[in-house]
């Protein structure tokens, strides 16, 4: 194998693992809420806009014929799935849950609607679906900014999780790459605020986190040449 096709599919490789073992993180929330049959401590939303990320990205994928965005998009969209089903099942305000989610998908099929139908050149097509999704993308990585600016003013990580902001650094900086290696700015450009809001949390656990996490941190430095 060529070194460019084993970049390439290495890289293809470093997306499909990271991006699973980021979408698999919700399955933490699954056991809590299977365990206390409540969705207590559990937020609605970020299930909701990864699931639409996901049904975008697909389409994309399927019409850009490529299968590391196919299945990476198909598991996520259904590992999605499963987690809004198991909260509509555990939630007591199913209303608001169902507003919501009907809302948005909604705004989906309109999209697509308008993607595939008013829009009649594959080319064309596929600039729009990528600019839709790239910018569905962006508001889902700056969205947290709110929580940040709590964790600032209450000096405290709880509300974050290591192993998530981890989880979403590898994955943003494994489809940059990716996209540089497509030259595709469609999967470049919503990946680079992902990387910049994963340092933040980084700078956030140093500053106000205990001494434990702190400890885990120093552990990712790399050591100094002896």
């Amino acid at each position: 194998m060529e070194a460019g096709g084993l970049a390439d599919s290495l890289l293809s490789g470093a997306c499909v693992l990271f991006t699973l073992g980021m979408f698999s993180t919700g399955l933490s929330d699954l056991k809590h809420m299977r365990m206390t049959r409540s969705v207590d401590s559990v937020q609605f939303l970020p299930f909701l806009t990864t699931d639409v990320n996901n049904l975008s990205w697909l389409s994309y994928g399927a019409l850009k014929g490529n299968w590391t965005l196919i299945v990476v998009n198909a598991v996520g969209a259904v590992l999605q799935t499963l987690y809004i089903l198991v909260y509509l099942h555990y939630c007591h305000r199913k209303r608001a849950v169902l507003l919501q989610t009907t809302t948005l998908l909604g705004v989906l099929v309109l999209g697509f609607a308008y993607f595939w139908l008013l829009v009649p050149d594959p080319e064309m097509r596929l600039q729009h679906l990528g600019l839709f999704c790239s910018v569905f993308t962006i508001s889902m990585y700056l969205s947290p900014l709110a929580d940040l600016a709590k964790v600032i003013r209450t000096k405290s990580t709880q509300r974050l999780s290591f192993s998530l902001t981890i989880a979403t650094l590898l994955t943003s900086a494994s489809w940059t790459l990716y996209g540089f290696r497509l030259k595709d700015p469609y999967i470049v450009v919503p990946n680079l605020p992902g990387i910049l809001t994963s340092f933040i949390r980084f700078w956030l656990f140093w500053k106000y986190s205990p001494g434990e996490t702190r400890a885990r941190l120093l552990q990712l430095r790399p050591s100094p040449a002896q």
